[in-house]
């Protein structure tokens, strides 16, 4: 599942898209528009920062902007920085140590099968498709 913390970074990520020729955005201005307090915004922003997906500047004419063009982000890897992982299962995440049962689970295969579904699914979806026109 997709937790509130991934979506909303979704919402920064598209409204910074749909203002980025005013420069940096400042987070008061995100927060009102996107209705999200902006107390929770700075969390989300602090880890977009750290994945790079963002850059921001401190001071009068200060907020955020994105660090590429809007068509090259990739959904799925925006949905990563903020879940770590969008894997079903915990033995199938990237960071997940050998499962001692891999060699003869019946499921495993379903499991895989799904999480290509969804990363093919969000990493097939850019940035832009969700910008409104």
């Amino acid at each position: 599942m997709i937790s509130t913390k991934g979506r909303y970074a979704l919402r920064v990520m598209i409204d910074l898209a749909e203002h980025e020729e005013d420069g940096y955005i400042p987070l008061k201005d995100i927060a009102e528009r996107q209705e999200i307090s902006k107390k929770y915004l700075e969390i989300i922003v602090k880890d977009l920062v750290n994945g790079k997906l963002i850059t921001g500047v401190s001071g009068k004419g200060g907020g955020y902007k994105l660090c590429r063009k809007p068509e090259d982000y990739p959904i799925g890897e925006i949905l990563e920085t903020m879940e770590s992982s969008l894997s079903a299962v915990a033995c199938l995440a990237g960071d997940a140590a050998p499962c001692p049962r891999a060699s003869s689970c019946q499921t495993l295969p379903l499991w895989a099968e799904y999480n290509k579904l969804t990363h093919d699914f969000f990493y097939g979806k850019k940035l832009t498709e969700l910008i409104r026109k």
